[in-house]
């Protein structure tokens, strides 16, 4: 993928995820942080006031992008940062309607994916999943700390894999691994729920995706292979470790504030969670080969058909 290529797809899904025009401030914060923080040839920031601003058109992003290959995945994209927070609006479903017909796509292939990507986005929180973690009504300490090592491996697997409803599958894990937190410790929790915990935190659901895929792209790790778009697991850390992080870092804070009664001001699980974060930052190196090997004996449709339930 050459560098205007990159550029091209990059501003798409920045562009997505402002469809909506809805985006709190915070998310705002979290994507600007995120546009700034991406190192590599390509200037993200100056992609990101290009986007914010509209100083530049789908359209003209678009016509970079000359494989049908490149636009299905552009599009692909595109509907992982629309759906990331959950089923799209009227504006992103517009968007998105633009955006397929802007790049010529199949009309019938694109409502496809667009429904499948709907269904891991909205998957249900209490839907039993072989390729998940064990869960039980209680759990030990230990038990449960095992549960968040082995989410957080999945999730980093995940992020190693070509397909990107394998990279959407991330966030609903990790608002599933909350509800099961929550479960054991007595607590019925909804998606609505879910979702609130992990934005304050400070895990922006759009945010978080796009950063998932901002490190991919702008780090080399997607490549061309077979004819499609995938990476090669050896040089892949950077993803791997982020969800690993990220994943492992959710679930400790999690813990703590179920366990405490749910007593803790959102100030306090910001503080935590940044805490947790870097501790599992010097997690990941030593988790890395595991990721691998697990993103190498992942059937990634057993995992989305158990997360779409």
């Amino acid at each position: 993928m050459q560098r205007t290529e990159q550029e091209a797809v990059l501003f798409i899904a920045l562009m997505a995820a402002f469809a909506d025009g809805a985006k709190d401030e915070r998310e705002r914060a979290e994507i600007r942080r995120i546009a700034e923080s991406l190192s590599g040839d390509i200037n993200v920031a100056a992609l990101y006031q290009d986007a914010l601003l509209k100083r530049r058109t789908v359209a003209q992003a678009a016509a970079g992008l000359a494989s049908p290959e490149l636009r299905q995945y552009a599009y692909e994209m595109a509907v992982g940062v629309c759906d990331a927070d959950g089923a799209h609006s009227p504006a992103e479903k517009a968007f998105l309607e633009d955006l397929r017909a802007t790049l010529g796509l199949d009309a019938v292939a694109g409502e496809t994916f667009a429904a499948q990507a709907a269904g891991v986005a909205n998957a249900p929180l209490d839907a039993a999943s072989p390729a998940e973690p064990p869960y039980a009504a209680t759990l030990t300490g230990a038990e449960m700390d095992k549960m968040i090592h082995n989410y957080a491996i999945l999730n980093g697997a995940l992020e190693l894999l070509p397909q990107n409803l394998a990279s959407m599958a991330i966030i609903p894990l990790q608002m599933k691994m909350v509800y099961r937190i929550g479960k054991a410790h007595g607590f019925e929790l909804d998606r609505g729920h879910a979702k609130d915990f992990l934005a304050t935190v400070g895990v922006g659901l759009t945010s978080q995706y796009l950063e998932q895929f901002g490190r991919k792209l702008v780090g080399g790790l997607l490549g061309k292979l077979a004819g499609g778009f995938g990476r090669a697991l050896g040089s892949a850390a950077t993803g791997a470790g982020f969800s690993y992080a990220s994943t492992w870092a959710l679930g400790q804070v999690a813990k703590r504030y179920y366990a405490g009664g749910r007593t803790l001001s959102a100030q306090m699980l910001q503080e935590s969670f940044a805490s947790m974060l870097g501790e599992a930052k010097n997690l990941q190196a030593r988790y890395l080969p595991d990721i691998q090997q697990r993103a190498r004996t992942l059937d990634v449709a057993e995992v989305l058909r158990s997360v779409r339930g």
